[in-house]
């Protein structure tokens, strides 16, 4: 059985994106995800990249057109400028932690609810009751989003050094043993990967 080490930051628009076809393909593959969310802001400091704001113009210019037509392409809603962004996303992975410990709920339903309250919700996901709301809707407690806050911070601070060391760079970004796979428009090339025909 394969398993998909799937580095994610719950601020990333294209994490949101990716949906729930990363769980799609896994089933389809009888593989397992171990979900490690991270800090893309951070991780775009120790691998050469720079947070959206501060990249060139031209840089900027694009993702203002492709977000959007990523989004339309997928049918899905977007705000390019969400009310509460950019916000403390650390709250809403401690709250993730918690609840990958728990277990009971389903993690892919909330990485995906956590995402979509930034991007297409325009909730603020540093918000105990935003986070809250996202775990009911995955079937977790909603009392995670209050416990086991050191443990989240040291999880956290960990998926970060191993991200870096293990050549992550941005998210959503797959590890399937030594292949790596970037972005969401990737998840076709990960399918056909663990399928043995890429």
């Amino acid at each position: 059985m394969s398993q998909i080490d799937y580095y994610f930051a719950t601020l990333s628009p294209y994490c949101y994106l990716a949906g729930l076809r990363l769980e799609a393909v896994a089933e389809k593959h009888g593989a397992t995800i171990n979900y490690k969310p991270f800090d893309i802001i951070a991780a775009f400091s120790r691998t050469g990249g720079k947070p959206p704001k501060e990249r060139h113009v031209s840089r900027i210019e694009y993702r203002a057109q492709e977000l959007p037509r990523q989004a339309r392409k997928l049918g899905m809603p977007f705000h390019l400028q969400p009310a509460h962004w950019p916000t403390n996303g650390a709250p809403a992975a401690y709250a993730f932690i918690a609840a990958q410990n728990a277990g009971g709920g389903d993690l892919g339903l909330l990485a995906h609810a956590i995402t979509r309250s930034v991007w297409a919700d325009e909730r603020d996901i540093a918000q105990d009751d935003v986070i809250r709301a996202c775990l009911t809707e995955a079937g977790f407690d909603p009392g995670l989003a209050d416990s086991g806050l050191l443990e989240g911070a040291e999880t956290y601070a960990r998926n970060l050094e191993e991200a870096v060391e293990r050549g992550v760079f941005g998210a959503p970004f797959y590890i399937v043993g030594d292949q790596r796979f970037w972005g969401q428009d990737r998840i076709a090339d990960l399918d056909l990967h663990l399928a043995g025909e890429l």
